[in-house]
């Protein structure tokens, strides 16, 4: 049973509607109608059809500079300002019962079915449908200044580089910001409130969603030319209390750098890893949460393979950038085709590898896992906080863990963290033991006693930083690794073992940056907050 709490409430009997709605209207001050208050005849209101009265509980009472009108959920934002971009001013919402107005509306379709000019003027139809405020969405869409306005949000999201783009109603104002190298920066002159209902048909217009339907999620993409970049954006829309959140990611194709050795790699580290990649089979895991480049270096991964002697084939959700000479798959739950089921059918397209976009659930694990002991190299990704985590969690997803040491191969885990801007960025000397505490003393060259801090010009947008690197952290399965393994031990026993093995944290890699001067020491404590213990090897 779902709907408003009150609503709840009244339909489970603990409540009176009478009493609600009293409560109600007081709590928003609102005037809460009687059955009399309603006009024996509605006025006509130009621009609202009775598919959008009906559809949101909204009887109109008086017109005029300040049209009024009855409604069942006066608290609806969303109603609110479609009711002032009809009728193009100010209105007055009153709390009306659900019976009062489904009466009301009924003695309206009457009118609208007796009243021929009515019926010209398509105000009320008699079969109520939604093709006219779709209609009117659409033409509220159309109009240049709101072209115009999506058109700049989205070239702006360009010119700083942002990944998103966050457009999100609330009660006193519309909220645009943008996600510029992993941090959420508001825009400084962001749009009117009252145009978020055209923003969103808008960009629900332009990437093929049904722009009537605002009470579900919905995802849809966008491809579009920004100043000779190719841009690939991907929508996701939830409704609010306030209205349509909707967020755009945004994929530069042009500016995409498919090379494992410009992702920030330490020398040793690419070493191991390529070497994981050169194995003929076996399963090669990169680890880290949302948005920290995990597909891009999947993607980097397959490029370094000759995609002319060996057969790869790839499952994504989605696919995000096209690659020449491999097999790519996209997901589309809503005809069943799932990542297992896809899994189940690549396996009789004879490929030598094979790249999941992400393992989601066990079916897909253990069908990941056998492919990798029948011979095949498999790569993917996974939602773990450490390289160690993720042994545990295909231990969660029900592998058993003679199959994960007969099948892993190793686990990267990254994380992104800005890089100093070039132009301004400043040298710092550090404090007494400042180094010790940091366990940055590992990684500083002989006699080396300052590191640099970020300052801010305008090439940096006064944030000190411009662009983004990557830190790893390479978990490889050797023989002490599978004895830990099998003997049942935890992340943090995994973890430990690793290091004791030479494996360089996330942390630690971080710290080597600072070292070189790539970044700040602020900046890699705030990215790997839960990974600051002091660097110690084995």
């Amino acid at each position: 049973m779902g709907g408003y709490l009150g609503q709840v409430l009244i339909k489970l009997g603990l409540v009176s509607e009478q009493d609600m709605a009293e409560a109600l209207a007081s709590q928003l001050q609102v005037r809460l109608l009687r059955s009399e208050d309603y006009p024996v005849e509605a006025p006509v209101i130009s621009g609202l059809s009775g598919a959008f009265l009906q559809a949101n509980n909204v009887v109109p009472l008086v017109v005029g500079d300040c049209p009024e009108f009855a409604a069942t959920v006066p608290q609806d934002d969303f109603i609110r300002q479609a009711l002032q971009m009809a009728v193009g001013r100010p209105v007055k919402l009153h709390l009306g019962l659900e019976g009062d107005v489904a009466t009301a509306l009924a003695r309206l379709v009457q009118q609208a079915d007796s009243s021929e000019e009515e019926q010209d003027e398509g105000l009320y139809g008699g079969e109520l449908e939604d093709s006219e405020f779709v209609e009117h969405l659409r033409d509220l869409a159309s109009e240049a200044p709101v072209i115009r306005l999506v058109n700049q949000i989205i070239h702006h999201a360009l010119e700083v580089g942002a990944s998103d783009i966050h457009v999100e109603p609330f009660d006193d104002r519309l909220h645009l910001r943008y996600r510029v190298d992993g941090v959420i920066q508001e825009a400084s002159d962001p749009p009117d409130l009252t145009l978020a209902p055209a923003i969103a048909s808008r960009i629900k217009l332009l990437s093929r969603m049904n722009i009537a339907e605002r009470r579900l999620p919905q995802d849809g993409r966008i491809m579009t030319r920004v100043k000779g970049h190719e841009l690939d954006l991907r929508v996701s829309t939830i409704p609010t209390v306030h209205g349509e959140s909707i967020v755009m990611r945004v994929l530069d194709r042009d500016s995409i750098q498919l090379s494992l050795e410009s992702m920030g790699f330490a020398e040793d580290t690419l070493m191991r890893y390529q070497a994981l990649l050169q194995r003929p089979h076996g399963v090669l895991l990169v680890t880290g949460p949302t948005g920290s480049g995990k597909t891009t270096t999947l993607y980097a991964s397959l490029a370094t393979l000759d995609a002319s002697e060996l057969k790869i084939i790839t499952v994504e959700d989605p696919v995000e950038y096209q690659l020449d000479g491999i097999n790519q798959i996209q997901v589309q739950a809503q005809i069943d085709l799932t990542f297992a089921r896809s899994l189940r059918a690549i396996l009789r397209q004879d490929p030598d590898i094979i790249m999941i976009g992400e393992m989601r659930d066990g079916e897909t694990a253990q069908i990941a896992v056998q492919s990798a002991l029948t011979g095949h190299l498999v790569l993917s990704t996974l939602h773990t906080n450490t390289a160690a985590g993720a042994i545990t969690r295909l231990e969660d997803m029900g592998i058993e863990r003679y199959l994960i040491t007969s099948s892993v191969n190793g686990v990267l885990a990254q994380r992104l963290i800005r890089t100093l801007c070039e132009r301004c960025k400043a040298p710092r000397k550090l404090h007494e033991g400042e180094a010790k505490s940091a366990g940055l003393d590992a990684f500083l060259a002989k006699g080396q006693n300052q590191v640099y801090e970020a300052v801010g010009c305008d090439s940096c947008k006064q944030s000190g930083y411009k662009g983004r690197t990557a830190i790893h952290e390479l978990f490889v399965m050797d023989g002490s690794m599978h004895k830990a393994v099998q003997s049942g031990a935890d992340a943090t026993e995994l973890h430990a073992t690793a290091r004791r093995a030479g494996m360089r944290t996330l942390y630690e890699d971080g710290l080597k940056k600072v070292a070189l001067g790539v970044t700040t020491l602020d900046e890699v404590m705030r990215v790997t907050q839960d990974q600051t213990e002091t660097a110690e090897f084995a």
